[in-house]
């Protein structure tokens, strides 16, 4: 039997060939800045956070005190419960911010996603910063849809919209966070209006563009003006198969929506192996 090997042809590995090495450094790259960006949010967030997290465990304190002194039992009965209130409220609290330090499983993880509890948790861990800058958050619900995200980074987005907000507005003012869906029920609409400054048309056609921003500099946090925010805000709502829009008018503020397909809630869905 003859083997021919002189021309046999020797087809390169398509996963080593630079193109392919140079889009995977690209994506890793994405990983990265996406993974600084909150980073740097929960930075500033820290000391809301914080401050919320003492106010929740005062109550334990006080109330395990008074249950200490008190030999009736009802009375015990009735710090106990108030202990167990402030103990789930810190847990909150704190499950919050880890939500916040991991990304899920995997980059592109997705679960049925009760997107209320989602904004709830976000007002959670920045109304604080908001009230401290002397900003009003107007939540307007009109119901509570579900929707296959990677909730920890759909936080991040509205974190990072919420801090742009409040940035626009350096004397205060009111913040509306609206959560909806479109007529058909087919898709999520959340959005974030302010009363600020507002973007001119010129600005606004290039808002997404990497390393671009209307900003003069970090502010006094230290935080903004490095055009990324904006642009991972884009690249991980369009990951997730929806579209973030911006309208905004010099002088009388901006408002940005998300735009996200629904699902719908985990009891109705389809079994799916490894879904949380």
């Amino acid at each position: 039997m003859s083997r021919t090997t002189k021309n046999k042809a020797v087809v390169p590995d398509a996963r080593s060939t630079p193109e392919v090495d140079g889009i995977d450094t690209l994506e890793a790259l994405k990983r990265q800045v996406t993974a600084l960006q909150r980073i740097s949010s929960m930075g500033l967030l820290a000391g809301g956070v914080f401050h919320e997290l003492n106010n929740a465990l005062t109550p334990v304190i006080s109330y395990a005190k008074l249950a200490l002194r008190n030999p009736d039992p009802e009375y015990r009965e009735r710090a106990l419960k108030k202990i167990l209130e402030a103990g789930e409220r810190a847990a909150a609290i704190t499950g919050g911010m880890l939500g916040m330090t991991r990304p899920g499983r995997t980059p592109n993880h997705r679960e049925p996603t009760d997107m209320g509890r989602l904004v709830d948790e976000v007002i959670m861990l920045a109304g604080k910063d908001l009230n401290r800058h002397n900003v009003r958050l107007d939540v307007q619900m009109a119901d509570r849809p579900f929707a296959r995200v990677n909730p920890t980074q759909i936080q991040q987005v509205l974190v990072n919209l919420l801090i742009n907000a409040r940035q626009a507005m350096p004397e205060g003012g009111l913040v509306t966070l609206r959560l909806a869906t479109d007529p058909a029920g087919r898709r999520v609409e959340l959005s974030v209006a302010d009363h600020g400054v507002g973007i001119a048309p010129a600005d606004l056609r290039r808002i997404f563009e990497p390393f671009f921003s209307t900003k003069s500099g970090p502010d006094a946090a230290g935080l903004g003006g490095s055009g990324l925010g904006l642009s991972v805000c884009r690249d991980i709502v369009e990951a997730h198969h929806g579209r973030i829009r911006a309208e905004s008018r010099r002088g009388k503020g901006s408002t940005f929506t998300l735009i996200l397909p629904t699902c719908p809630p985990p009891a109705l869905a389809e079994p799916h192996v490894g879904a949380a």
